[in-house]
Order: C-alpha cells, then structure tokens, then sequence
C-alpha cells in the first residue's frame, strides 16, 4: 500500500511540474506578444547607410548631366526610408551639391575634381532623389535637380576685386571665346578646334578690365591648315573617334590688350557623347543658356529600367512634406529610455554635416 501511495505521489509531482512549465511558457508567449517588436533605429543624414545612398545618387546625377560641369556632394539635407518588404526599402534624399571645375565630357573622376571655391563665384545644386534598396543594392529610381550660383553681393563682401559670373551671351565673353578659338586654331598644327559650348564666364572690373572664359570644344575631321581653305567643310569627328577638350581663355582690355588661350584635348573617350541642344555649334550658345551666368543642373529624370514605379511628381511630393520630422521624434523618444549623463544634447539627424562651404 505504501508503494502505491509513493507511486500516485509522483505522478502527482510530474504533472504539477509540467503544469508549471506549461504556464511559464503561456506567461513568456503573452510577454512577447505584448512587447512590440523594437523598429530599426532611424537613418542621420551622417550615417554611412546615407552616405553610401548619397554616392550612388550623385554618380547617377553627373551620368545623366551633359552640358556644365560635374557636381561633388557638400551636404546630406534630409532622408527618410520606406521599408517595402523584406530586403526591400525606398530611399528619399535631398542633396546639396557644389560644382566642380571638372566639365562633364571631363575623364578625371569625380573624387579627383577640385571643387570650385567661394571667391571664384560658387555654383550650388539642389538635388531630390528617390532610390530603391533590393537586398542590398542601391538603384536611382527618379531625381530632379537645379542648380544656381551664389549672388555678386556676397562675393563682393569677401573680395571687393573678384571677377563676377557674367551672362554667357555677353557680347564680350562672345567676343573672347571667339578670338581665343581662332588664336588657337591659327597655331595648332593637329586637329580643327569646334566649339561645343560656353561653360562659364566671368569679368573683372578692377584693377584690370578682364574677360574670362571656359569653353567646351570638340575635333573635327580637318587639320587647322585644311579649315583655312574650307571651314564649312570641317565637321565634328563621328562618334567612334570623338575628341572633346576644354578650354580656358583670358582677355585683358584695359590697361593694355593682352589674350591667353589654352585648350586640352581628351582622347578618344568610347561611350563618351556630347549631346548637342540643337544648335549650330559655330554659334557658341546653346539656347537654354542664354542671358543666364551658369549651366542650370535642370535635370529631371526617371529611370526607365527601375523596377518600381516612380515619377518626378510623386518624388517632389514626398520630399516636399518633410516625413523625417516623424523620424527624428521617434528616435529622440528611443533615446529618453536609455540613461545620459548631464549635460547630453541628442545630435540631430539631419541635415548633415557640410563638406566644403555653405551657400
């Protein structure tokens, strides 16, 4: 009898044991059906994640500028994420961008171009970009950017003597790229020189009156000597043989006359093309750069291969509400709970730091 009242004992003990764990297994399943999932901390304009989205947006810009001159990165401005599945998230990006002395048909990359400085009258660009983000892979869906220059007020405070942005169809910056392209020509013994365009202009007014200007310029299929008999004749080389260049020129008036030319040519570039406004290129002008002082970045594009629906509208107005405030409120609420220290100021998500110098 003893041995049988041992026996139910046990059994009692092992199903009260496994009732017990039973119900430390239900409390534990309703605990972590009560906690929320933690959600992914919040992207700064600083993080490498937005840095290396920012790279890939302004590759695609400068791919898909053809007049003017490449555009570095100075300042991530705002981001904000749209997860849309697994592995799968959209990217905003507002970007501000400062113009290089490298133009476009230019082979030097990007990182090597020397951006151009505050006293020779900066250029800033102002970029929205959507991206998608697909298992780790970044693809530029749309941007639309434009861009424009600081204001002569502002030079003029810092460098009183500083030559000014002057209008591209200026009858002396006209005149300037003019003589500076038959100056050269008439010396060269390689190739005829075309102009292609007028990328930038200045003019000093003080000390010395002075014109200065920088050209793009392509090879044709003559020599310099063959064009004295027949300019007409002389046609830009066809694409599989393209030879672009760029040229700098500088025109003293006043006191004395004075004209400095120097042009470079590239070398055949495969896959390299210039892509003509429609013009006579003999003109010098394309006609969106008429009466302006610098090639606007007016690109507005949509990637035909993306894989997800995009256009310039939707992006402009997504960007134009400004979500990342949400962002920023969320992650300042993630950080009350964590313990600081006195004196701790939250870092603010965005805008990003500046690079080079603001506008």
């Amino acid at each position: 009898m003893a041995r049988s009242r041992d026996g139910g004992q046990d059994q009692f003990s092992s199903g009260a044991m496994k009732a017990l764990v039973a119900l430390i297994l239900l409390v534990q399943l309703l605990i972590h059906k009560a906690v929320p999932a933690t959600p992914p901390a919040p992207l700064g304009c600083d993080d490498l994640e937005s840095e290396a989205a920012a790279e890939v947006a302004v590759n695609y810009i400068n791919g898909h500028n053809h007049h003017g001159y490449k555009f570095v990165l100075n300042r991530i401005e705002d981001i904000r994420v749209v997860p849309q599945g697994p592995n799968n998230e959209i990217i905003y990006l507002e970007l501000d961008l400062l113009e290089t002395k490298c133009p476009v048909l230019s082979p030097t990359p990007l990182a090597n171009c020397t951006v151009r400085s505050f006293e020779e009258h900066a250029v800033e660009g102002d970029c929205d970009v959507k991206l998608q983000k697909v298992d780790g892979t970044l693809s530029v869906l749309a941007s639309k950017c434009h861009s424009h220059a600081d204001s002569s007020e502002d030079i003029l405070k810092t460098c009183p003597d500083c030559p000014l942005l002057a209008a591209l169809n200026n009858t002396e910056v006209l005149e300037t790229v003019s003589a500076a392209l038959n100056d050269y020509n008439s010396k060269t013994t390689d190739s005829y020189l075309r102009l292609l365009e007028i990328g930038r202009a200045k003019i000093q007014f003080y000390p010395v009156r002075g014109v200065f200007t920088e050209f793009a310029v392509g090879a044709t299929n003559c020599s310099a000597e063959e064009a004295k008999a027949n300019v007409g004749a002389c046609q830009l080389l066809p694409e599989d043989q393209s030879n672009f260049g760029f040229c700098t020129a500088k025109m003293v008036k006043r006191p004395s006359q004075d004209l400095k030319v120097d042009c470079q040519l590239y070398g055949h570039q495969p896959g390299v093309t210039y892509i003509h406004p429609g013009q006579d290129t003999s003109a010098g002008l394309a006609p969106s750069a008429v009466g302006v002082t610098n090639h606007n970045l007016a690109l507005v594009h949509n990637n035909p291969a993306a894989s997800e629906s995009s256009s310039s509208e939707i992006l402009r107005s997504m960007l134009s509400a400004k979500p990342l405030t949400k962002r920023a409120v969320a992650e300042a609420a993630q950080h009350d709970k964590v313990p600081r220290p006195v004196g701790f100021v939250l870092p603010p998500l965005c805008p990003g730091k500046i690079r080079y110098f603001d506008i």
